[in-house]
């Protein structure tokens, strides 16, 4: 069964895998949006991510990809400019899981996805999430 943990995601970041929610929208440069909360936070941390993702993005559609540094997206809506879509996000849950055991990942750190700037209450997106995490992942609440 997932864990729920309260703290900073990125003091996470060089001892578990961690999670940015993200939307599949690019810009005219191809690189991916990244405006809010811990997609923004990635950026500006790691200035090349934008462009990874747009590239993925282009060639394989708006899925959960490693994109390096120990860092994975994790879509919540195709749009900036939409709500979190549920199905999406339960989507992300499958192939995220799907990827951490062909990874092998011991540890994933996750923030609520769509519940931070996107709006969704936690109440309707726990159960999507524990339907297919186990104790490996742990949703990350910040304090």
């Amino acid at each position: 069964m997932m864990q729920e943990i309260r703290g900073d995601l990125w003091d996470f970041h060089g001892r578990a895998v961690i999670g940015i929610t993200t939307c599949g929208q690019l810009n005219p440069k191809g690189e991916c949006l990244m405006l809010r909360g811990c997609a923004r936070q990635a950026k500006i941390r790691f200035p090349e991510l934008p462009a990874i993702l747009g590239g993925l993005i282009q060639s394989r559609g708006n899925h959960v990809f490693c994109l390096g540094e120990g860092i994975f997206n994790f879509p919540v809506e195709n749009s900036s400019f939409e709500v979190p879509d549920l199905a999406l996000i339960e989507r992300s849950c499958r192939e995220l899981a799907a990827l951490a055991d062909s990874l092998g990942w011991p540890e994933v750190i996750l923030p609520r996805p769509g519940c931070g700037t996107g709006g969704l209450e936690w109440s309707e997106v726990r159960p999507l999430l524990s339907r297919h995490f186990d104790r490996r992942f742990r949703i990350i609440t910040p304090t």
